[in-house]
């Protein structure tokens, strides 16, 4: 197991990098302050240098909210209460303390967003917890198919993209007039429920007509859980806790 100290000081650290992407960022973006000193902890139990972005992010930053607060990336401990958003490691319940023996729960979740949808990288084995694709790339379980999907892009370039002005088209078909305002007033641990749901025709045929109510992101994904089980679809496995 790598000391913090062998982490923390690389040749070359990915911060300056990513701030560089911040700053040039198409979506709109809110980078929230991290907590001072950094998350050292979640580093060490991630076993994850500086020189990477998830590193990067979790020494570095509070976590993103991107897309006038659409999605949530999360990061380390935030300095920014008004924010409420929840850190990389309490979404996926690290131990108290450092435990080399400790792995993400079918996956690590690193980004949500307000319909439940859940960015989450893939382990060493993806394929034995029902996920798609191949180990340390990311999956997007959608809410609207209540299925992953494979990205093939690892994290660093998944959160490029979340900058680059490309969410518009991935999300084509689950935006609606207003849902600019509705987003904005969500807490970080806030996220829509959408009746009818978001799987059902009557939702796919017309987005606008749906009742939104602001809720727990915790209920939305609990309900995903449940759909699926009802349903008879596989299980989507470890969704985050906020």
């Amino acid at each position: 197991m790598r000391a913090l100290e062998e982490l923390v000081n690389v040749d070359v650290p990915a911060w300056p990098v990513l701030q560089e992407a911040f700053n040039s960022a198409a979506s709109e973006l809110e980078v929230l302050p991290v907590a001072e000193r950094g998350d050292g902890a979640s580093l060490l139990q991630l076993q994850v240098s500086a020189g990477s972005a998830l590193g990067a992010m979790v020494l570095h930053c509070g976590g993103l909210v991107v897309d006038g607060g659409w999605l949530r990336v999360f990061g380390g401990r935030s300095l920014s209460p008004q924010a409420d958003l929840p850190s990389l490691a309490s979404v996926n319940q690290f131990p108290g303390t450092v435990d080399p023996a400790w792995r993400p729960k079918d996956g690590l979740v690193v980004g949500q967003d307000v319909l439940g949808g859940v960015f989450a990288l893939n382990g060493l084995d993806p394929a034995a917890n029902g996920r798609p694709g191949v180990p340390g790339q990311m999956a997007y379980f959608a809410p609207d198919s209540l299925e992953w999907e494979a990205m093939d892009m690892g994290f660093g370039t998944w959160l490029t993209w979340t900058l680059s002005g490309r969410l518009a088209q991935f999300y084509e078909g689950l935006r609606w007039p207003g849902r600019r305002e509705e987003t904005a007033a969500l807490a970080g641990a806030q996220g829509l429920a959408v009746y009818p749901f978001l799987w059902s025709k009557e939702a796919q045929e017309d987005l606008a007509a749906t009742t939104r109510t602001p809720v727990p992101m915790a209920e939305i994904l609990m309900l995903s859980q449940g759909f699926c089980q009802q349903m008879g679809l596989p299980s989507p496995g470890f969704l985050g806790v906020t």
